[in-house]
């Protein structure tokens, strides 16, 4: 076994100890460049078209990004999500082309409004990973008013919706990601959804490494404390891999403590568009840079997309995508 596939006990104080003295491995960085909810009406930098997203994705490659999560927006309205897997075709194939061997990650928690149909549908273009959220989450909040001149602008709007995931929607997607050989990133928001992640493995629809991203600072996730964030990793099952985001304020010290912890971190504008008090990231890249200069601080090497792809378990060829046909215009 090679020393980057091995994994350890987290709760063990002796197996950190020695990681900490021989050390604990390369970290993955990935970027989430856009969410399912803000567009550029929060801030100017986020990308929506699929030509802005491959650039996005291409600057935090660059930066030391080795894995990029990505949510595909409507070409009938960009301030929208979409579950179109012909739009997230065309992403990849865009991203590839850029990027030749960045792990691609596309989402399944879509957006607002987006049907479990949807969740679905969004496979179809087969990343090499997706997030499987393990578990219903409720959202509150506000999203600005967009201005014209952006494309499709709208007032500003108040949300409280809730995503109700179940044990059969989630068996589902991860059923589906198995047929199209797509590994899930299982999206944990509080210690609760252990209980459906072990369902899943007993199920054997989900195979080792696991991977794991904790969710810190969401409206229903697990507070963003360390205390919360060492709890979680202290009950992640053997064999295990994990990442950790916080969003907002709370992305710095909860993505420093996991590399600290001996994880692997998740950054981008999805989760956090500022890089202090008062001043927006300039980018995409700017994130990923900020969080590679750190990880080396700390002694911890960025890890190539190769180390990456043996560290998480994918195949060491990155997956080629080729861009959908523009549909046929009878005159």
């Amino acid at each position: 076994m090679s020393k980057l596939t091995e994994t350890w006990d987290y709760s063990d104080s002796y197996q950190w100890m020695d990681k900490a003295r021989g050390g604990f491995g390369p970290v993955i960085i990935t970027c989430a460049v856009c969410g399912g909810v803000q567009g550029k009406e929060a801030h100017s930098a986020l990308p929506e078209t699929p030509t802005e997203i491959a650039q996005a994705a291409y600057e935090a490659y660059n930066a030391g990004a080795t894995a990029v999560h990505i949510h595909g927006r409507s070409p009938d309205n960009w301030a929208e999500c979409t579950n179109d897997p012909d739009v997230y075709r065309e992403i990849n194939a865009l991203v590839r082309e850029k990027c030749p061997d960045i792990i691609i990650n596309n989402t399944t928690g879509g957006g607002m409004g987006t049907t479990m149909e949807g969740r679905l549908a969004c496979l179809d273009a087969r990343p090499e990973m997706a997030s499987l959220n393990l578990g219903p989450d409720m959202s509150r909040l506000v999203i600005p008013e967009r201005p014209a001149p952006l494309p499709h602008p709208h007032p500003r709007l108040e949300v409280d919706d809730c995503i109700p995931f179940t044990y059969g929607i989630i068996e589902g997607l991860a059923q589906k990601m198995k047929r199209n050989e797509v590994k899930p990133e299982m999206e944990i928001y509080h210690p609760g959804q252990y209980w459906v992640a072990r369902d899943l493995m007993a199920g054997d629809l989900v195979n080792p490494p696991y991977v794991f991203q904790m969710v810190m600072g969401y409206q229903t996730s697990i507070y963003p404390t360390p205390q919360n964030l060492l709890a979680m990793v202290r009950e992640l099952p053997a064999g295990s891999v994990f990442f950790a985001f916080g969003i907002g304020h709370f992305q710095l010290p909860m993505t420093t403590l996991a590399m600290l912890v001996g994880g692997h971190v998740r950054v981008g504008l999805e989760d956090n568009l500022y890089h202090s008090k008062g001043r927006k990231f300039a980018g995409n890249g700017e994130a990923v840079e900020r969080a590679a200069r750190i990880a080396r601080e700390l002694n911890r090497e960025v890890a190539t997309p190769a180390q990456a792809r043996e560290i998480l378990g994918l195949s060491p060829a990155p997956r080629a995508y080729d861009r959908p046909e523009p549909p046929l215009v009878i005159a």
